[in-house]
């Protein structure tokens, strides 16, 4: 056999087994993401089941300048876009009244946040460390250099139970955090 052919005979075996492990990887990262697929449908079903009003289950002090006291209207769920989107007022009818909407685009969970501070961070879901725990991760924004200005920059959200929430949000300014939101709630009966 002559040395042409053992190198065509070494590069088809190569491109062989390079394709076949290939083919297992995209295999198991399709069965990974089919299983976050799921996850995420049972995020988004619970995020509707939130509709009503939610209020503080203690008093704390949010930020340098505002407070919330205990029993106040924290968060407002409504259902929105016949069922596509949760809209999530947060602190609705104050000064500082922000909206967050929640919705599926493709295979992702995906929110953005129309802040009071005049920018709309945007995030992608990804499930948490359990089924009860949503993790959103900054995906950009507009009106937001993320390097400087003061943005939300991630969070999670803690389903303790049908009437019972806790959730978590990072404030950034100049590219670092600045200060941890954290609010426990209960649904208002």
């Amino acid at each position: 056999m002559n040395r042409t052919w053992k190198w065509a005979i070494v590069l088809t075996a190569g491109a062989l087994a390079g394709a076949a492990w290939f083919a297992q990887a995209r295999a198991g990262d399709q069965a990974k993401s089919g299983g976050e697929r799921e996850q995420l449908n049972a995020i988004f079903e619970k995020l509707k089941k939130l509709t009503g009003e939610w209020v503080a289950a203690e008093a704390k002090a949010v930020g340098p300048k505002a407070k919330i006291d205990k029993g106040q209207v924290v968060l407002r769920y409504a259902l929105t876009g016949g069922g596509s989107a949760v809209a999530e007022t947060v602190f609705p009818g104050s000064a500082i009244e922000m909206l967050s909407v929640y919705h599926r685009d493709g295979d992702q969970l995906v929110m953005t946040h129309y802040c009071c501070a005049g920018n709309q961070p945007r995030f992608r879901a990804r499930p948490g460390k359990n089924s009860n725990e949503v993790i959103f991760e900054f995906a950009g924004g507009a009106n937001i250099d993320p390097a400087k200005d003061g943005h939300i920059h991630g969070g999670l959200i803690r389903f303790v139970d049908a009437d019972r929430l806790h959730s978590e949000w990072d404030f950034c300014v100049d590219g670092k955090l600045a200060d941890k939101h954290s609010f426990d709630l209960i649904r208002k009966k």
